[in-house]
């Protein structure tokens, strides 16, 4: 079974206007409400491709309910914890630019991450957990090194997208897989990726430090996948960017779940390639039938 996690679950108002004038009233063309999180993402997308997962986190007052239901109108398995605050509400405003604003999220009680991680206890050898995003604010920053400790201890695997310090110390725990973009790998090593054998040295060295599998995801320049044997380039393909938000995520869940029924590297990567850029290219995650339309443009070589 894969479990995805998600720590600070949003929903996630989209408003689209032609203009936006800030210090005056801006009159929508449209809103739309998504869930938001990328665990949650990463489970939506798992389920658009038939593989069954359920969806870890908080959720918490009216907001964490709606949250809820429309997950159930998905007809995806959830098991989140509940909370005494409300699940946040993160606020996307797309006009000439696109602007982001997002809540801070509520506090996480003692009483709460303790039942949270009850949850870890059922995991076995055949699980893989989805750790995806930051730790919010109000939650201790060690959480991440907490749920590490909980799946090995369960001798379970796990994937994780995250940055910075907390991805450098899970790569000594083999993860299954890493997907950093261009800058959050230029941080975590401190560097400049200026050249493409800049990228391939760094890329390479997320492998040597631990990392079973690594995607280099590098927006409209395509993606790179990193293995102990080998490293394939996928073409970029051409279209209309709609949602950068979950294409990320999505590539995860394609990886992942087609990795865990097959063991077949290339595969895995062109369904995530597939994923990953269908979901860009529309306004929400995406669907299988968007998958399979991407599919079919998608080119990978290897270098």
């Amino acid at each position: 079974m894969i479990y995805t996690v998600t720590l600070n679950p949003s929903l996630d108002f989209i408003t689209r206007l032609k203009t936006l004038t800030l210090g005056e009233t801006n009159r929508a063309d449209s809103e739309t409400i998504f869930p938001g999180g990328k665990g949650i993402n990463v489970s939506r997308l798992l389920g658009q491709l038939a593989i069954d997962n359920t969806a870890w986190g908080f959720l918490g007052g009216f907001t964490g309910q709606h949250l809820q239901n429309t997950l159930r109108d998905t007809h995806l398995t959830q098991d989140f914890t509940q909370i005494a605050g409300n699940t946040r509400i993160n606020l996307k405003i797309k006009a000439t630019n696109e602007t982001e604003i997002n809540a801070t999220g509520p506090a996480i009680t003692a009483q709460e991450l303790a039942i949270f991680f009850q949850k870890f206890d059922c995991l076995t050898h055949d699980d893989v957990v989805v750790l995806s995003g930051s730790v919010p604010k109000r939650l201790d920053s060690h959480v991440y090194q907490q749920m590490l400790q909980k799946i090995q201890l369960c001798g379970a695997r796990f994937v994780i997208d995250t940055t910075g310090q907390q991805l450098k110390t899970a790569l000594a725990d083999r993860p299954l897989l890493v997907k950093p973009n261009r800058r959050e790998l230029a941080q975590l090593y401190d560097t400049d990726l200026a050249t493409q054998a800049d990228l391939l040295r760094w890329g390479r060295q997320l492998i040597v430090d631990g990392a079973q599998h690594a995607i280099v995801s590098l927006a409209g320049e395509g993606a790179l996948l990193f293995t102990q044997q080998t490293q394939y380039f996928a073409k970029p393909i051409k279209g209309q960017v709609q949602n950068s938000a979950g294409a990320g995520d999505s590539m995860i869940a394609g990886f992942i779940g087609t990795w865990l029924q097959s063991e077949d590297v290339l595969e895995s990567f062109k369904i995530a390639v597939a994923s990953g850029t269908a979901t860009a290219f529309s306004n929400d995650i995406a669907t299988k039938q968007k998958i399979e339309e991407i599919y079919q443009q998608v080119i990978i070589t290897t270098i």
